[in-house]
């Protein structure tokens, strides 16, 4: 399911945070992004998803993560050889409904 699709208003956010941060890579890359799964963890403040297969441990030397200063609750990257491969998101319940109804 693409995120454009599913989460059209955190797409467009997400867009425009990584462009303010000079990451226009990936920035290029959300209209394609595609939400694999979402955060299993159960805390009710996470709405965080996965956009390439979890890593069994740690992502490896190619990863690297950074947090794109969101107004609203906490938007924190994982990034993996140059692909957006997880998109940590916490303190957002307006994402977390849709994302829960979207992957139950």
């Amino acid at each position: 399911m693409l995120l454009i699709e599913t989460l059209p208003e955190l797409a467009r956010e997400l867009e425009r945070l990584l462009k303010n941060h000079g990451e226009l890579d990936l920035a290029a890359q959300v209209p394609t992004l595609e939400i694999v799964e979402r955060c299993r963890c159960g805390d009710g403040f996470c709405s965080s998803f996965y956009t390439q297969s979890k890593p069994q441990g740690a992502y490896g030397p190619d990863h690297r993560s950074f947090d794109l200063d969101a107004a609203e609750g906490m938007v924190i990257l994982d990034v993996v050889s140059g692909l957006i491969a997880h998109v940590e998101i916490l303190n957002r319940d307006d994402v977390r409904t849709l994302l829960v109804a979207a992957l139950p």
